[in-house]
């Protein structure tokens, strides 16, 4: 296996690790009944936790990564 193929896969684990890690956030969060913290546009926002789903997928942008 080269070192591209290494990278990926360990790039996929961390991505597979970060959406459990907010999966369980999610949940915590609304057990808790305690809002999410969250930047959207730029600005620091409260959101109930009850408007997030317990899902997110990781969208990478084009060109972020050299070699990508």
């Amino acid at each position: 296996m080269g070192t591209k193929e290494q990278l990926k896969e360990e790039r996929d684990r961390i991505v597979k690790g970060l959406e459990e890690t907010y999966r369980k956030l999610v949940i915590f969060k609304k057990s808790k009944k305690s809002p999410m913290i969250v930047v959207r546009n730029g600005k620091i926002v409260e959101v109930d936790a009850n408007e997030i789903l317990p899902t997110t997928s990781y969208k990478r942008s084009a060109g972020t990564l050299p070699n990508s």
